[in-house]
């Protein structure tokens, strides 16, 4: 079983920056994959970021609509994922919600409210 406690959200001015942390408990965390998801007002909820670890080196992909914007990464020995948020627009307005994959289940945090507005 894995639990996941999110922070970091909060009102930003469009340009602004966050960055949102999702610490896991459970023994595990090492070789999870890692996923953030968003979902603004009236839509489905969409991927944003993930990242996945093979031997020593973690493979980060990014939805097109954050790629070059967002980072996503994770530290290991702390059981934390994070992504930095940068140059955040209008439209990345929502919550978010991180997502660990253990090979066998899905396990989500609770989301954190993010908005962009001026």
């Amino acid at each position: 079983q894995v639990q996941l406690v999110e922070s970091g959200g909060g009102l930003v001015q469009p340009g602004g920056s966050l960055r949102l942390s999702c610490a896991a408990s459970g023994s595990g965390f090492s070789g999870y994959v890692l996923g953030w998801y968003r979902q603004a007002p009236g839509k489905e909820r969409e991927w944003v970021a993930g990242i996945s670890r093979r031997a020593i080196i973690n493979y980060a992909d990014y939805a097109d609509s954050v790629k070059g914007r967002f980072t996503i990464s994770r530290d290991n020995a702390k059981k934390t994922m994070y992504l930095q948020m940068n140059n955040l627009k209008p439209e990345d307005t929502g919550v978010y919600y991180c997502k660990v994959n253990d090979g066998l289940h899905d396990y989500w945090g609770q989301g954190t409210q993010v908005t962009v507005s001026s």
